[in-house]
């Protein structure tokens, strides 16, 4: 600042540019530009002066910007993808794309900022600790065996895991799905509903589908039951479950009875003594039958439907396991097959769906497919 003051001073006071230019150094061009800027503004003509150009050709138009902002104001929850659209048919010209039409939104303070939700654990899920009854149940297929009269036997066993409670034990002629929800339902229907179900990766409690749903698994989640499930291969994840599982088949499979009713019977001989008078060491020598009571959560007399009042639609899932998301049908998976689910636009134009308050995955409406999370 002070050699320019000076030069221009020097050249005032008599000196020719173009001596003066070549004694400092720069250019004849730049010395008449400094010139010409004192003589318009005086001695703050000589600081810098901005770079930056004076016409922006892709810059949004202001005009637009206002026509923008006071369209949204009528329509707070338009995004802009339907505002671009209304504008340009109502003014019969171009608006700027739908990312910067959202970008100049923001920048006005119209666009609302939504907590990135919490997206459904991968398989496995994580184990906690019950901290009372009810907190977890454990379930699990005990390994078939043969009957004298031929035929084989499945047990379904549920136990509480914090009381080691035996809450059943059924002599099942199948691994069904069907079955096992009977049985559950019954179950819950005496002892009410746990909080969480814990059970390995095999069926029927867990698939290789989405999210690993089963027809009894996405049952248990309508219910609000929290799925856990055990690490493949790791049934120490489950062991007081399949410590029980041992007792078991060494007082009433050695010998096996002769048929399922008699087999029944001796589980229920089993289920009563080891609850009320086999003492257990983990409780302090008292019975289970003494530190188990029943969840106070009961088993709702009408079957309950997910509450999907904040989502942008509900959806029911096909037979088949599809969902009809505008004129296409996604397959999303058969085991929430008549059930519903809830459909929510995201940013970037995918659809999140949701079961029972879990997200499942997203539909890429180019691929036109359901992208597991």
């Amino acid at each position: 600042m002070d050699l320019r003051l000076e030069l221009v001073q020097r050249h005032f006071g008599g000196e020719t540019l173009t001596g003066l230019a070549r004694e400092y150094g720069i250019s004849l061009k730049t010395a008449k530009k400094f010139k010409a800027r004192f003589l318009e503004l005086g001695q703050p003509g000589l600081l810098d002066q901005s770079r930056a150009p004076h016409w922006i050709p892709h810059k949004t138009p202001p005009e637009l910007v206002r026509i923008l902002i006071a369209e949204r104001k009528k329509h707070p929850t338009w995004g802009p993808k339907k505002l671009k659209v209304i504008v340009e048919k109502r003014f019969k010209r171009e608006f700027p794309a739908a990312s910067t039409s959202g970008d100049i939104l923001d920048k006005a303070g119209l666009v609302l900022k939504r907590d990135q939700r919490r997206l459904h654990v991968p398989l496995p899920t994580h184990l906690q600790t019950a901290e009372e009854p009810n907190d977890i149940w454990c379930i699990d297929y005990k390994g078939q065996f043969r009957l004298k009269n031929g035929s084989l036997c499945y047990p379904l066993t549920v136990t509480d895991q914090f009381s080691r409670y035996i809450v059943g034990v059924e002599a099942m002629e199948r691994i069904s799905d069907e079955d096992a929800r009977s049985v559950c339902e019954r179950l819950f229907r005496e002892y009410g509903v746990p909080r969480a179900m814990r059970s390995d990766n095999g069926v029927p409690f867990a698939s290789r589908g989405l999210a690993g749903l089963t027809r009894l698994s996405a049952y248990w989640m309508l219910l609000g039951i929290r799925l856990e499930r055990i690490r493949p291969s790791h049934p120490e994840e489950n062991g007081r479950h399949e410590r029980m599982h041992r007792t078991l088949k060494q007082e009433t499979a050695k010998p096996p009875r002769h048929n399922i009713l008699q087999q029944q019977e001796r589980f229920d001989d089993f289920v009563d003594e080891f609850n009320h008078r086999r003492p257990h060491e983990a409780l302090g020598m008292k019975c289970p039958a003494d530190v188990f009571r029943k969840s106070k959560r009961d088993f709702p007399t009408t079957f309950p439907e997910p509450n999907y009042s904040d989502y942008d639609d509900v959806v029911r899932i096909t037979k088949n396991g599809y969902a009809t998301l505008g004129a296409n049908l996604v397959y999303i998976s058969t085991a929430l097959s008549h059930m519903h689910v809830g459909i929510t636009e995201m940013l970037d134009g995918r659809l999140l769906v949701t079961f029972a308050g879990n997200d499942l995955g997203l539909v890429d409406r180019q691929l036109n497919r359901l992208l597991p999370i």
